[in-house]
């Protein structure tokens, strides 16, 4: 196989792993969708995590919400628990790995917030701890994940919504959260500022 081969594969896997998660995960993005804005409409907020390419996702959406997606509209109360180093390495340090982001959302979450956590495996312990300390303080997750959810889908309540890309490949789960992550902007910005759809 040469290089425009194996690129058009990528192409084509992709595609593939969008086309497999639609029917299965899109009634979970749409619910996930309409508790944020539920949220948000309530003067709540989203705290966000992820590890590595999850944490760049975190911020990304973020970013969308507190500055805009695809409409011109007010910024939207969104933290991405991921961009403070000196807050996530003093945690490490005192603490725990784990406690990274347990410890924020016990400082900054309140009841009626959000946490997306943002997982390809669901076994990260850091991500699962944010869960435990979400529910400690009244909130709602959603769970990002991929594979078989890991331990992140067995400690979710019956309140949080879990949106599982079914694929056992890194990329192809990332690929897909760049998708959800956006159907979410979208969905949060015609719920709450109209549009066709909304």
């Amino acid at each position: 196989m040469d290089s425009h081969e194996r690129v058009a594969q990528l192409f084509h896997d992709s595609i593939r792993a969008k086309q497999d998660a639609l029917d299965r995960i899109a009634p979970d993005i749409v619910r996930a969708g309409r508790a944020m804005a539920r949220a948000l409409g309530a003067d709540r907020k989203i705290l966000i995590c992820g590890n590595g390419g999850s944490a760049a996702d975190a911020q990304h959406f973020s970013s969308e919400l507190l500055n805009r997606f695809e409409m011109e509209r007010p910024g939207l109360p969104a933290i991405a628990l991921t961009t403070d180093s000196s807050t996530l390495t003093s945690v490490a340090n005192d603490y725990h790995y784990d406690e990274v982001f347990g410890r924020q959302i016990r400082a900054l979450g309140h009841e009626g917030d959000i946490l997306l956590a943002i997982s390809t495996s669901g076994g990260s312990g850091n991500i699962v701890a944010a869960q435990q300390a979400a529910a400690e303080r009244g909130m709602i997750t959603v769970a990002l994940s991929g594979r078989d959810g890991g331990t992140l889908a067995e400690t979710l309540s019956a309140e949080d919504i879990e949106i599982r890309v079914p694929s056992e490949t890194t990329a192809r789960i990332q690929e897909v959260h760049l998708l959800v992550i956006h159907c979410l902007c979208d969905l949060i910005d015609r719920t709450l500022f109209g549009g066709p759809g909304g």
